[in-house]
């Protein structure tokens, strides 16, 4: 067996998950929304797998939807991308993000990843050869330095692996900062996989800027986004990749030989959806920010410190001020003591991590909220 995938213990994911099912405690762990998605974009993907094409489709993608991804980029975020030579759809973000490590590192290259980051990053990095070398951000900011990124990167990095928004600390990158990445990644040859699926599960007003809208990343850059957090339908997996021709060609042939192709009814229901009027997104971020803050105002009068939620579905405490520096066996206290689920955020780091830290999803309905808010108004 391959150790890479046989030595990883369960997750704490699943632990949380489990205790909260043992417990009957309100589960606000697992990171998906109660929300079934938009009815007319679901009734789109049943009206193609009665009347559309359900053989193989063009291993690229869709030619509506990759025209569809095109156009919403160019409406959302500025970006002219070429449908033909600069699109790809694939079997959702993780599928994409697994492709491009395996498309762009050789045995041996050092990648560069920010921690906290998504659990799955590092697993894929290892199985593609990939040494990693960390950048590891705290709160309440999460943001790096020039001296950090001097410190991660060397002759050897080949890739960077990026995530903004950043999930779990549901903060944003500024332009500055994406700048700055691009200076580093153009002194060192350097490519930038950037996972940006909550580009639009934004609040307050922001705007999602893209590693492609940098001058100096948009030949040396990879962006990943997702339909399944773009329309809460986090089971359909139909991701996005968006790069110059010269890298695509490459991604192209990684994805030929993982899932080569993705369901065309989805695809189909996607291009729909993609082409939805603003108000649509604008309603959607407008209603999860609404639970954050109802989150956010019950958390504070429980006598949490709540930290910022810039983005993503989640909310998250420092526990620092209150003398708790175990985020684990916390979680393990609030589900069994408490009755909610949450997860600890030293899981997503792989070391030195921030060990005061627990993430809250907030994408649930109100009377979830309300109970678990009720639950942790005990706790202190």
């Amino acid at each position: 067996m391959n150790p890479i995938f046989a030595d990883i213990p369960t997750t704490v994911f699943e632990v949380m998950s489990q205790l909260a099912r043992e417990t009957g405690a309100i589960n606000l762990g697992q990171g998906f929304p109660d929300d079934p998605g938009p009815e007319d974009v679901r009734r789109k993907a049943a009206e193609a797998v009665i009347s559309g094409w359900n053989q193989y489709p063009p291993m690229m993608g869709l030619p509506e939807l990759r025209e569809a991804v095109a156009a919403h980029y160019a409406r959302f975020q500025d970006l002219a991308l070429d449908a033909d030579r600069e699109v790809m759809i694939t079997s959702g973000a993780t599928e994409a993000i697994a492709g491009a490590l395996f498309a762009l590192i050789e045995p041996g290259d050092e990648v560069v990843l920010f921690q906290p980051m998504y659990d799955a990053y590092l697993p894929l990095v290892k199985r593609a050869g990939g040494v990693p070398r960390f950048v590891t951000l705290r709160p309440p900011h999460w943001r790096f330095s020039e001296a950090d990124l001097a410190a991660a990167f060397s002759e050897r990095t080949k890739v960077v692996l990026f995530n903004n928004p950043l999930n779990p600390s549901a903060s944003v990158f500024p332009r500055e900062d994406l700048e700055l990445l691009g200076r580093f990644c153009t002194r060192f040859g350097a490519t930038v996989v950037s996972d940006e699926v909550w580009e639009h599960v934004v609040f307050d007003g922001r705007r999602h800027v893209s590693v492609l809208a940098v001058d100096t990343l948009r030949e040396r850059a990879v962006k990943i986004g997702s339909a399944g957090k773009i329309f809460s339908l986090t089971g359909w997996k139909v991701g996005f990749v968006a790069a110059a021709p010269a890298l695509m060609k490459v991604l192209a042939k990684a994805h030929q030989f993982l899932t080569f192709t993705t369901p065309p009814n989805l695809q189909a229901a996607v291009a729909y959806g993609l082409a939805k009027d603003d108000g649509y997104f604008t309603a959607m971020r407008a209603d999860l920010g609404r639970a954050r803050d109802l989150f956010a105002k019950g958390l504070a009068a429980a006598g949490f410190d709540v930290l910022p939620s810039a983005a993503t579905y989640f909310i998250n405490v420092d526990l620092a001020g209150a003398g708790i520096a175990d985020d684990v066996a916390f979680c393990r206290k609030l589900v069994t003591d408490h009755g909610v689920a949450a997860i600890p955020v030293s899981a997503f780091y792989a070391e030195t991590p921030v060990t005061s830290v627990v993430r809250f999803c907030f994408a649930k309905k109100d009377e979830m909220l309300n109970g678990a808010l009720e639950r942790l108004a005990r706790v202190f």
